[in-house]
This record gives C-alpha cells, sequence and structure tokens, in this order.
C-alpha cells in the first residue's frame, strides 16, 4: 500500500532544519566560528531528506548525517522528529523498527551531552537517557505497525467482500438468466406435452370412433336388403358416434375415460371387449390374474388406452380368427397383454403407426415397458408392464 505524505510531513522537516540551520548562523557568528562544515552538513542533511522519499537508502545516509551534527550541536538533537517522521513513511517493517531505534539513539545522545560518560554512573545514565527513548518509540513503532496490520486486512477483507459480492451479482444474474430460460423450456415442453397428450387422445378416441363408424356405415350399404341387418348397423354407428363426442369432451378437460368413472380397470377392460366383440363378430377372450388392487389414475388410463388401441389394430390389420386380454396382478407390477393369431407383422421394418408410438409413450412415462412380438403369419403379442414404483 503506498503511503501518502500528509503536507506536515512533507514540509515540516524542511522548516525543521531551516530553523535549526539559521540557529546555528546566528550563535556561530556570535562566536566567530566558521560555519563552511555546518552549512554543508545541513545542506547533505535536505538532500537527504528529499532523496529518502524515493530511495529509502537515503534514509541511512540522513541518520549519519543528523548523528554527525549531534555530536557537533546537540540543539541538532531537534531535528530528530524529522528522522522519526522519516523513519515511520519510508522504512518497510522489520527495518521500521530499526530506524525508529537509530533515531532515538540519536535523540538520547544529544540528550546526554552533558552526561560524563568517563565514569560508570555517567555511562549508566548515559544508558538510561538511550532506553528511555529506544523502549517508548519501539514500543510506538510496534503498534502503529499492528494498526497498519489490521487496516490492511480490513482493507483486504473489503476488497474480498466486494470481489464476492460481485461474482455473485455475477453469478446471480446467470442463474435469473437460467431460470428465465428454465421457465420458458418448461412451458414449451409443457405445451408439447399438451400437444402429444391431445393427439393421443384424439387417436384414441375420435380416430377410432370414426373408423368404427365407417366401418358399421358401409356394413349397412351393403344390408340394404336386410331391414334388421341395415337398422343394426346403423344402431352400432350412432351409439359409437355418440361415445366418441362424449370421450372427445372428456379429453378436451383432461378426466378419465367414462369406463373408468364407475368401475376398477378389470371391468373396464370387459366392457371395452365386449363393445369390441360385439362391433367385430369377434369373442375377445378376457383373463383377469392375481388379487386386483387400486391404482393411480394415470396408470389405469394408459393400460386401458393401450388395451383399446391393441384392439383397434387388431380389428384393422390382424384378420385374426382368435384374441385374447390378459390383465395380471404381480407383487412389483401390472402387465397387460393383448394377443391375436392373425397374419402380423415384422416390428423391425419402421413401418409402426402414430398408435404404438402413443402407446409407447404412455407406458414409459410412467416407468414401464411396451414390448411388441410379432412376425407375418403368426400374430402379434402386445406386453405392456407398469412397474410397482408406479403404483404407489
Amino acid at each position: 500500500m503506498e503511503r501518502q505524505w500528509h503536507p506536515v510531513f512533507a514540509i515540516g522537516p524542511y522548516v525543521l532544519l531551516a530553523v535549526l540551520v539559521a540557529y546555528t548562523m546566528i550563535t556561530k557568528w556570535a562566536d566567530g566560528a566558521s560555519l563552511l562544515l555546518d552549512l554543508l552538513l545541513c545542506g547533505l542533511a535536505a538532500v537527504s531528506m528529499l532523496l529518502a522519499r524515493l530511495k529509502p537508502v537515503f534514509f541511512w545516509a540522513l541518520l549519519g548525517i543528523m548523528l554527525v551534527l549531534v555530536i557537533r550541536d546537540p540543539w541538532f538533537g531537534c531535528l530528530t522528529p524529522a528522522g522519526f517522521i522519516y523513519a515511520f513513511r519510508v522504512l518497510r517493517w522489520p527495518w521500521e523498527l530499526v530506524g525508529v531505534a537509530a533515531v532515538a539513539v540519536i535523540a538520547g545522545t544529544a540528550q546526554a551531552t552533558a552526561v560524563d560518560k568517563s565514569t560508570l554512573f555517567g555511562l549508566l545514565s548515559y544508558i538510561g537517557v538511550l532506553a528511555a527513548n529506544v523502549g517508548p518509540m519501539c514500543l510506538f513503532a510496534w503498534f502503529l505497525q499492528r494498526g497498519a496490520k489490521h487496516e490492511e486486512e480490513r482493507e483486504r477483507t473489503m476488497l474480498e467482500l466486494s470481489e464476492a459480492n460481485r461474482r455473485l451479482e455475477a453469478t446471480l444474474a446467470v442463474n435469473a438468466d437460467l431460470h428465465e430460460r428454465l421457465l420458458s423450456q418448461a412451458r414449451e415442453a409443457g405445451v408439447l406435452d399438451e400437444r402429444q397428450r391431445m393427439a393421443r387422445e384424439i387417436h384414441d378416441t375420435l380416430a377410432q370412433g370414426l373408423i368404427g363408424i365407417i366401418a358399421q356405415l358401409q356394413a349397412a350399404e351393403q344390408a340394404t336388403d336386410d331391414p334388421a341387418a341395415w337398422q343394426r348397423h346403423l344402431s352400432l354407428a350412432t351409439g359409437l358416434a355418440r361415445e366418441s363426442l362424449s370421450e372427445a369432451r372428456r379429453s378436451v378437460h383432461a378426466l378419465r375415460p367414462a369406463p373408468l368413472e364407475t368401475g376398477r380397470l378389470a371391468d373396464a377392460l370387459s366392457g371395452v371387449a365386449g363393445r369390441w366383440s360385439a362391433l367385430h363378430g369377434l369373442e375377445v377372450a378376457l383373463t383377469t390374474t392375481g388379487t386386483p388392487r387400486p391404482m393411480p389414475p394415470e396408470v389405469e388410463v394408459a393400460l386401458l388406452r393401450t388395451a383399446q388401441e391393441a384392439l383397434a389394430n387388431v380389428a384393422k390389420h390382424a384378420q385374426a380368427g382368435r384374441v385374447g386380454v390378459t390383465l395380471s396382478y404381480m407383487e412389483d407390477s401390472v402387465a397387460l397383454d393383448v394377443r391375436d393369431d392373425g397374419k402380423g407383422f415384422d416390428p423391425a421394418d419402421g413401418s409402426s403407426g402414430f398408435g404404438l408410438i402413443a402407446m409407447r409413450q404412455r407406458v414409459e412415462g410412467l416407468s414401464g415397458t411396451l414390448q411388441i412380438e410379432s412376425e407375418p403369419g403368426a400374430g402379434t403379442g402386445i406386453s405392456a408392464s407398469v412397474p410397482a414404483e408406479a403404483l404407489l
């Protein structure tokens, strides 16, 4: 830390030296003594004080000149305050302590000029004067050093706190930006999830219902000569239209499918299988194993929609003679299997439609698995399994 010079400390030593030069000239002029050496020493002292501010090494030159001046004329002991100023201002610790002690020795020497140092008592007195100067000044220097050290530590702590606050503000700004982006992504993800949900619901309700309606209307066209058959196909088409409209409204409001409102999943599957058999004239063998237990609505909806889609695919593509649906309640999961003996297909040919994709999305969204086993001419098996964690 750079030390600033107060005007008093910067100018005071020169004023003090000038006063002592003036006093020396008056005193020695009256005695008729030569002033050349005194003026030379005082000039060197002034130059040393000037250079000591730039190079601390000149401080020691100043001390040597001050010692010579004090030995020649004790009143130059009054210049020692300037020595203390320079010791405190230009020296670094621990040299500051050495410089202060040296200036104190010069001050004590000036004060003890009249003491007879040739006797033991005089020597002890001289040492006592030096101790009286060196001890307090060194103690004062030590307290100043401690204060300066504490001040430096405080300033360093303040700088560290300021830097920490700056970094914290930068981090908060980054976090705010990240939070905004996460919110934006969450909104986009929510919109995408809702679109996917509506697409699945439209496919599972409206699309399948319309396919069934078209099939019944086409059958009615072919049964114009049989009023009873024509009326039956027309009634089935009307019922499908009403059911599809009801399911579409429930999908818009994100309500549970109607079959699950009044019964458990096994009962809902029984109703779906019965309606499918009535529409397509093919009996569905429904089997339930294990002990039925309550499940979260989203699990029941996923398995019900999986069964509906699997049966719809059987009607559209399989040309099957037998269809079986099995609901298995196991200790660690619940599984739904839909199998037929139709013409099958190759799951690896990449031709899977949206229905199979929607089934997989529903089941895997619950941490479950969807397996499709099929090959041309060997029928198809679809197995959906939801683990126990999703049932809690």
